[in-house]
């Protein structure tokens, strides 16, 4: 039996979330910020499609969610977000199962898998890995599930962005970084990018869409991310300033407000931290360069633009 989850008061937004009914995709579900997430919307009642790469890991965590809550909804695909012709592929399983559930909606949409990389890496289609990962999966997933996002009453995508964006831009001459890699000049860039892709995709859905777009920062937090493709001095780094961080359940909860509370749909603020609007940078507040990477970012997904 599901249960109306109450969040953390200290958050100032302390909100009962009922997610009964409701299909929530989450990215990255295995582990950290995901799974945290997962735990709190499939104990609220929300039957959740998790995405991973490893299909021992996905079911380790539908394990975890099933211990905690019996009655709860798991199911889960794999998938490697580095490739765009497999996240492709699953939105098209996507797409099957909630036909499968019978009525072919999501409700709410999380991006939340996100990588890091000391080096550069090239992806299938070309791509610098972190560019790939953290912009463009999340730019594709979200416009080949948007049909079934704008058949729920009230749809949601929320993809998870980082307060590192406030310094940096989008470097136009090399986005891929491959004249000269910087693993946290990538890394700062493809969150930077979230946050403009929020932004260009509530512009292009219009004031009276049922469907709205948010970014949120978790802070720091105290997850494996920075431990899986580095080496050296960043791998130090990350060792150190990750103990400093917040629990994922923190930034869970945020996410958890944002996909469950009703009034959220009436706010205009597109970006959030700790359950409250902040302002993203001005640089991502620009309309003309979140038009510009909206449709770059289009042209090598291979797609019409919105």
């Amino acid at each position: 039996m599901s249960k109306v989850i109450n969040l953390d008061k200290q958050t100032n937004m302390g909100m009962n979330i009922n997610m009964k009914g409701k299909t929530v995709v989450i990215t990255g579900f295995t582990s950290g910020i995901g799974l945290a997430t997962a735990k709190v919307l499939a104990g609220s009642g929300a039957y959740i499609i998790g995405v991973g790469r490893s299909e021992s890991r996905c079911r380790q965590a539908e394990k975890i969610i099933k211990n905690e809550y019996p009655q709860s909804k798991v199911s889960y695909l794999i998938a490697d977000l580095s490739s765009l012709k497999q996240v492709r592929e699953l939105a098209g399983n996507i797409k099957k199962l909630v036909e499968e559930k019978g009525d072919g909606i999501i409700d709410v949409l999380i991006n939340n898998a996100g990588t890091f990389s000391s080096w550069y890496v090239s992806t299938p289609e070309g791509f610098e890995l972190q560019f790939a990962v953290n912009h463009l999966a999340p730019f594709l997933l979200t416009n080949e599930l948007l049909p079934l996002l704008q058949k729920a009453p009230a749809g949601r995508i929320i993809t998870v962005s980082s307060g590192s964006h406030y310094r940096t831009r989008i470097h136009w001459n090399d986005i891929m970084l491959r004249k000269r890699y910087n693993c946290l000049l990538a890394y700062k860039q493809s969150k930077l990018a979230n946050v403009l892709f929020t932004i260009e995709l509530n512009r292009r859905l219009g004031q009276n869409s049922t469907v709205r777009a948010y970014a949120v920062d978790p802070g720091l937090v105290n997850t494996d991310i920075g431990f899986k493709g580095t080496t050296g001095i960043a791998r130090w780094i990350w060792k150190k300033r990750s103990k400093a961080g917040v629990p994922p359940e923190r930034p869970a909860q945020s996410i958890a407000f944002i996909a469950g509370e009703p009034s959220i749909q009436k706010r205009t603020e597109v970006y959030w931290k700790d359950c409250k609007p902040m302002k993203p940078s001005r640089y991502s507040q620009k309309p003309d360069v979140a038009l510009r990477l909206w449709e770059i970012s289009a042209k090598m997904c291979g797609i019409q633009s919105l």
